[in-house]
Parts: C-alpha cells; structure tokens; sequence
C-alpha cells in the first residue's frame, strides 16, 4: 500500500510540475486576450463604433515597438531617468519599479552580447568552481601573454558581480552556451545544463 502510495505521489507532483511551464503560457495568453486585446477593442469601439478582433493587441504590438525606439533614445533616457527619479522617492512603488527595472536588465543580457564565453574558475580552493563570463582579453606587455577579463556574476542577478583578470590555466570551459551560463547564474543553479566537462 505504502509503495502504491508513493507511486502516485511521484508521478501526480510530476505531472504538476510539467503542466506548470503550459499553465502560465495560458494565463499569459489569456492576460493579452482579455485584459489587452478585449479593451483596447472596446476603446476603439467607443470612439469609432468597429470591432476588430485582434486590432487591440496589434495596437499594443505596435505602441510597445515605438516605446522601445523611444527608451533607445536620448530624449526616451531623459524621460527614464526622470520618471525612475520621482518613483524612488514613493513607497513600495519606488522598489517594484527598481525590481521589474533589474529583471529587465536581466533579460536584455542576451541581446547586448556582451559575454564572450562561460567558464568555471576556481573559487575559495582548487577543489570549488564558480562560474564566470568572458567579457575581453588583455596582452600582458613584458611576456606578450593573453589575459581574459572574467566577469563573475553574484547570483541570482547576473547584472552585479566582479571582475577577475586571470590566465587561461586559472579556468576551464564546461562546454556551457552563454544562455545555459546565464539561466545557472539567474536560477541560482535550480536550471540549466545537465552536464559539464571539467577536463582541463
């Protein structure tokens, strides 16, 4: 009895588990259906008396692309900063803002492809490795030796860590993609690759 019981608990919290990932495209789907789509109809259809279905979320589409080229921007900056200014001085409001600002940075880390190549250097002892990020090299002038700047991220926020200036026989490569790398770091090791290669 007690075996058929830990069978079904076994596989009844994977089978939450795996319905979890398609449990929140659902939501998000429905958020963007209801919520966007079905309002911005209801806008439209106020002022203009037609119902497009779809024409609220390609509007949204279309207002976040010019959002977008706006924060590219000097004036777009301007206004960032000023309006990250004035939320910082709010309660509560002001820390949502810096955590949804830091997850943002987080997520745009791919796009500014500014890591090289994900290695694992030693940490504490010759026994422990942490992993970094390669962001440049640097030519030592009396040997001529190459040196890599190590970006070493404190998780789980891959946007602070330190830097680390060190030769190619202080780290090795585990053979991890930048974005395996950066899921380890962000999901405090909980996600990311299933293997590693530490031959030196």
């Amino acid at each position: 009895m007690n075996k058929v019981i830990q069978h079904l608990k076994k596989y009844i919290l994977a089978g939450i588990l795996a319905i979890i990932p398609l449990f929140l495209v659902l939501i998000i789907v429905r958020f963007f259906y209801l919520f966007i789509d079905q309002n911005v109809l209801d806008l439209i259809d106020d002022y203009i008396g037609i119902r497009i279905p779809g024409l609220g979320l390609l509007l949204t589409v279309l207002l976040l692309y010019f959002v977008g080229l706006l924060s590219r921007n000097l004036f777009g900056k301007w206004l960032l900063n000023i309006f990250e200014r004035i939320t910082q001085k709010i309660p509560i409001i002001g820390t949502t803002y810096q955590v949804g600002k830091q997850i943002s940075n987080t997520l745009s880390l791919p796009e500014k492809q500014v890591f090289k190549k994900v290695v694992l250097i030693h940490y504490l002892n010759d026994e422990l490795y942490t992993v970094g990020f390669i962001t440049g090299s640097l030519i030592e002038k009396k040997s001529q030796k190459i040196l890599y700047k190590i970006f070493v991220p404190t998780p789980p926020n891959p946007t602070t860590g330190t830097i680390i200036i060190a030769k190619e026989t202080d780290f090795i490569e585990p053979g991890w993609t930048i974005d395996e790398g950066i899921r380890t770091v962000i999901s405090a090791g909980i996600i990311g690759p299933k293997d590693i290669n530490l031959q030196l």
